[in-house]
């Protein structure tokens, strides 16, 4: 794989974060206060752990799509500063102005999949889920921003708690059972954010001389990966 698609995309601070909560929410399931809900939703508590650690881990690695050329010139600086967040840049070695369009493992792939699994196992949820993807889906195209050299950014609590909020309003309304209210939670929070802050903004991408632009990567990551957390507390 290019070395360019595999980086550290954050601070040690943001790292430090993450990685609290992910011990956090193992620690609230391994003693039992979400381990009932959680089991019904056909995970254990050690499914958690892999998952939220397999997407932590895959953060760190993009799989490249296409390249576009960037209008404006390549950011050369290892440090971007987004929202109080510190994130990382690759280090650009070629002449070439030009924005490599990648997919994050653990940012966009992993939940995908995750996304799909629960869509595919619970078909009857998947009217609140969509419509909760709607919601967040608006909520992040309207708080992205572009950050020059970095990409799409979102500020860290906003599509998270989006989906949380909209999760249970839709299913008191609608589907008044943690497994939907789980279901909502996450897929909309996942889907909604890729594709409100990365998708719709993929034609801003240019103008930003980004090196590596990664869908669900550096800037949105943490909102991702952050709903995955929340929609397992609020179940």
């Amino acid at each position: 794989m290019n070395p360019r698609m595999v980086y550290l995309p954050f601070g040690i601070l943001a790292i430090l974060l993450l990685a609290a909560v992910v011990w956090a929410i193992v620690a609230l399931l391994f003693f039992g206060a979400l381990g009932t809900a959680f089991t019904k939703m056909g995970f254990s508590w050690s499914d958690a752990l892999l998952l939220l650690a397999a997407s932590l881990i895959g953060a760190g690695m993009n799989l490249p799509l296409f390249t576009v050329e960037s209008k404006v010139p390549v950011v050369k600086d290892s440090l971007v500063k987004s929202f109080g967040i510190v994130y990382r840049v690759p280090v650009v070695k070629t002449v070439k102005n030009e924005t490599t369009v990648a997919v994050n493992v653990g940012g966009a792939l992993i939940p995908i999949f995750v996304s799909a699994y629960l869509l595919i196992t619970y078909p009857s949820f998947a009217s609140t889920a969509l419509a909760g993807t709607f919601i967040v889906a608006l909520v992040a195209f309207s708080v992205a921003r572009p950050i020059r050299g970095l990409g799409i950014a979102t500020p860290l609590f906003i599509p998270p708690l989006a989906a949380a909020l909209s999760a249970v309003l839709l299913t008191t309304a609608f589907c008044p059972i943690p497994e939907c209210r789980f279901v909502t939670a996450y897929v909309g929070g996942v889907l909604g954010t890729l594709i409100g802050a990365d998708i719709l903004n993929l034609r801003r991408i240019c103008d930003l001389g980004a090196p590596v632009a990664s869908i669900g990567g550096a800037g949105t990551f943490d909102g991702i990966f952050l709903t995955g957390a929340i929609a397992v507390l609020i179940v």
